[in-house]
């Protein structure tokens, strides 16, 4: 399976940024391909936003509420033993922080 990007779709010709009125499903849902996993607004309506992969809905980037820019990533899809850090360095945003063991 391969790591899905969940990015702010381009809704209209106008439209620059768009605005996630909820999301569908929560981190650490499983997701299969067409299902709709959030709402976003654009300057005109709201539409439901689908998932163009399977797997996992592992990390949420922009909470409900929240603007983005067309193009940003909102989201990742993944399997749960897949690496999403890749990704999410790439969006600039932090990595999951790793369980750190107990100091002795």
């Amino acid at each position: 399976m391969a790591v899905t990007k969940v990015v702010m779709p381009k809704l209209s010709e106008a439209m620059e940024t768009g605005k996630v009125i909820k999301w569908l499903r929560n981190e650490g849902d499983r997701v299969q391909s067409g299902d709709i996993v959030a709402e976003i607004e654009t300057d005109k309506a709201d539409v439901e936003m689908e998932a163009f992969g399977a797997g996992v809905l592992r990390k949420i980037l922009v909470p409900a509420g929240e603007r983005a820019p067309v193009g940003t990533l909102i989201g990742v899809i993944a399997e749960p033993g897949e690496d999403i850090a890749p990704v999410l360095a790439e969006a600039g945003r932090p990595a999951p922080a790793a369980k750190a063991a107990p100091a002795v």
